[in-house]
């Protein structure tokens, strides 16, 4: 959330646009893991297996979850209200703004 940051303030078209198309993409993103964790509620889970396993299982969640959705699977809704329940039992890390990634956000959003 702290890394493409919208505009505020008096904008101009361009940075009107910028704002609509971030605040779509971010939708689509949101929904696609929230997709994914109700799918493969292993992801909210604690995990035995060693650090260095971690992220090819979690590659290998993102890969099937992909598969069946491009094939059609079902996909049943309280699947991710289950999944946003479970994840609400685990803090979250800080998010606070850090300024160097506000500057790099910017630099990013002027070159789109």
């Amino acid at each position: 959330p702290w890394l493409m940051k919208p505009y505020t303030g008096a904008l101009d078209s361009d940075k009107e646009l910028f704002n609509c198309r971030l605040s779509k993409c971010r939708m689509v993103v949101e929904c696609a893991f929230g997709r994914l964790k109700g799918r493969w509620r292993s992801l909210l889970t604690r995990s035995d297996l060693s650090e260095t396993n971690i992220p090819t299982v979690i590659a290998a969640c993102c890969v099937l979850h992909n598969l069946c959705e491009s094939k059609g699977e079902t996909f049943m809704a309280g699947w991710e209200v289950e999944a946003n329940r479970l994840a609400a039992d685990y803090a979250q890390p800080d998010t606070r703004v850090i300024r160097r990634a506000q500057r790099d956000a910017l630099r990013i959003q002027e070159a789109l």
